[in-house]
């Protein structure tokens, strides 16, 4: 075994470089703290179109070619090394950039950090990680959402996305022709596809001229003006679709080439050569849905046939990143018609038999290629609410827990939302501008911190994670909205749970559903049923029982939900998307009296502060036996319990 080992080792070192990765350029070069520096620059690749290894990029055949027959694309990247790179610990962490935002860091312990631009769709500058591919010379259905239009507003820019977000939907208006706007009153069934007749709005500017203004593809004109209360969908002919999948293959290349390459072929050396032996994936939400399909897509493998990540941790992340279909959206939320929840969800293989899309599991490819990553995901409960992590949990049926391969644990930070919140013990909370409740501060940091650590573990020597934890069918610990929303206690002036629903699409005959790839024909895709959802159990006071629950939860101020209600807009009374509320618990027991609030006040509950930080101690000193907390995390959080002025 040694001696082939040392075979192997000989004949990475004598590869000049990864196929793919054909120049590789460090541009700066910037000291950093604990003996690191920062390495900054651009790498770029030729893809063969015709290789196995990229077949899942959609629309690859038809974007053009150089002169050797080779698809071309170049990205930015940066890396976090210790100055003498043989003082590292082997492991490179790759750490997704979401919507083109993260930097490399020091992560100490001698491990490197990357990152890399993967999404084509973004507008380059300062800080932003991006990438560049090819358009396919190819005409076909797209379409746009427009939400929360400002009174008197006339002109809209043919633009859709994420307000205040890289990645929005940009796509090139082929033609007038055949194209229609739709209205809506809400998301569900009853309240949408009130088509609005072609001679009241047009493709037009309407901001210096009258109705119907000035003709322009890019701004969409209505002759009445938006109505605030609406919701605008818009489906036309799009031209000329950005090849996005390949955001898959640059990330693969790369990592594949810093794992494994000594030079590019101009001769550039690879800075890491020879020195890492594992790497590790990381993404939080559009990130960690990346991970997600570039396992389920195939992509853990190189081009010279060498594995990729040894482990990956995709956090509340419920889906695969929907990039490699025709006019995809990578950095959409999956509102209504989005592509997202659609395709494989699970781990395990499961038999999709609501949907009829046969048995399939994000793991079968890298299964069949011997190169599975080990994975540790972890979610908390916006998870549940407005990113529909049940069907991850119990399928599109409800009727029985998938199970998870022995490669995979599944860690649930009970009561949270999307990423956590800040932490600490203020009562009050802090309101939001958008939602109803206050946010919830109940943190996820303390226990991804020891998960991520435990993950590498498990990858560099083989320690086994701490076991899975999350509520089960089987278990009782999963419920419908309509249980839940009778367990959760009745308060005076607040609100009742909402949940983002669940919709299957009908996209046409040449769209791929499970791996969500190909080109859509129904332009917007219609909803053929409602996917049934569960709920994580509460107890009376409205909080989880089930998963990692934090010092926060066990010794508890207020209730901490997933969930929460828009004040104002197109959403009004409805799901605030993933910010999850708090309601605090009051004072003394007149005051909740008066409040017509059925939980205990914090008088009831702690007869003493002393008591009140025994038992936040209690809580934390379990967690880290657990090795779900880091032994300095639970000291943190005590002091601060025992200094909070309340």
């Amino acid at each position: 075994m040694k001696t082939n080992l040392l075979v192997l080792a000989g004949l990475l070192a004598a590869m000049p470089a990864s196929a793919a990765v054909t120049r590789f350029t460090v541009e700066k070069t910037t000291p950093m703290t604990n003996g690191y520096e920062l390495l900054e620059g651009r790498y770029s690749g030729q893809l063969d179109p015709d290789s196995p290894r990229n077949a899942l990029i959609n629309d690859i055949k038809l974007a053009p070619r150089n002169a050797g027959g080779k698809v071309e694309y170049s990205a930015t990247f940066a890396i976090a090394k210790p100055v003498d790179v043989s003082r590292s610990s082997g492991m490179l962490v790759y750490d997704v950039p979401n919507r083109g935002g993260g930097t490399a860091t020091v992560l100490g312990d001698g491990h490197v950090s990357v990152v890399s631009g993967w999404q084509g769709d973004l507008e380059e500058g300062s800080g932003v990680q991006s990438l560049r591919v090819p358009a396919a010379p190819v005409n076909g259905p797209a379409y746009l959402r427009f939400l929360d239009i400002p009174a008197g507003t006339t002109t809209l820019p043919v633009k859709g996305g994420v307000p205040g977000k890289q990645g929005g939907r940009v796509f090139e208006v082929a033609a007038e022709e055949n194209a229609k706007l739709f209205t809506g009153a809400s998301d569900s069934q009853a309240g949408i596809q009130n088509e609005i007749q072609g001679r009241n709005w047009a493709f037009a500017d309407c901001s210096k001229a009258p109705f119907p203004g000035a003709l322009d593809l890019t701004k969409l004109c209505v002759k009445e003006g938006f109505d605030p209360k609406l919701a605008y969908t818009l489906a036309f002919t799009a031209k000329n679709p950005k090849v996005l999948g390949i955001g898959f293959a640059a990330t693969r290349d790369l990592v594949t080439f810093l794992r494994y390459g000594q030079r590019d072929e101009a001769g550039n050396p690879n800075p890491l050569a020879g020195k890492m032996r594992w790497a590790v994936g990381r993404g939080v939400s559009q990130s960690g849905n990346f991970l997600r399909a570039f396992v389920n897509m195939g992509f853990n493998t190189g081009e010279d046939g060498l594995a990729v990540f040894n482990g990956i941790n995709p956090i509340v992340a419920m889906r695969m990143n929907s990039m490699s279909y025709r006019f995809a959206s990578p950095g959409g939320l999956v509102g209504l018609y989005e592509v997202g929840n659609d395709g494989t969800n699970w781990w395990s293989a499961y038999d999709d038999k609501v949907r009829g899309l046969g048995r399939h599991g994000l793991l079968d490819r890298c299964t069949a290629a011997g190169n599975c990553p080990k994975v540790a995901e972890i979610l908390g409960s916006a998870e549940f609410w407005n990113l529909r992590a049940s069907v991850n949990f119990v399928g599109t049926d409800a009727k029985s827990d998938i199970a998870l391969p022995a490669n995979v644990r599944r860690y649930y930070n009970a009561g949270t939302h999307h990423n956590g919140g800040r932490g600490g013990f203020d009562r009050a909370g802090v309101p939001t501008n958008a939602c109803v409740l206050a946010a919830n501060p109940n943190p996820t940091s303390d226990a991804n911190r020891a998960l991520f650590k435990a993950l590498l573990d498990w990858v560099m020597d083989g320690t086994p994670p701490p076991p899975s934890r999350y509520p089960t069918l089987a278990a009782g610990q999963l419920i419908t909205p309509e249980a839940y929303d009778r367990v959760f206690p009745a308060i005076l002036g607040q609100p009742r749970p909402a949940y983002s629903p669940l919709y299957q699409y009908d996209f046409g005959a040449g769209f791929d559903v499970p791996d969500m790839s190909g080109a859509i024909s129904i332009n917007p895709p219609t909803i053929v049923r409602t996917i049934p959802q569960l709920m994580p159990r509460i107890d009376a006071d409205g909080n989880e029982l089930d998963g990692i629950r934090s010092p926060l939860l066990q010794a508890p101020l207020g209730s901490y939900v997933g969930w929460n209600i828009a004040k104002a807009g197109f959403q009004a009374g409805r799901y605030c998307g993933n910010t999850g509320g708090y309601i605090p618990f009051a004072a003394t027991r007149a005051e909740r009296l008066a409040n017509g609030d059925p939980r205990p006040s914090l008088e009831e509950r702690y007869p003493s502060h002393a008591a009140y930080v025994a038992r936040v101690k209690a809580a934390a000193d379990g967690l880290v036996a657990q090795r779900t907390m880091l032994a300095a995390d639970a000291a943190r959080i005590t002091a601060q319990a025992q200094a909070a002025s309340w």
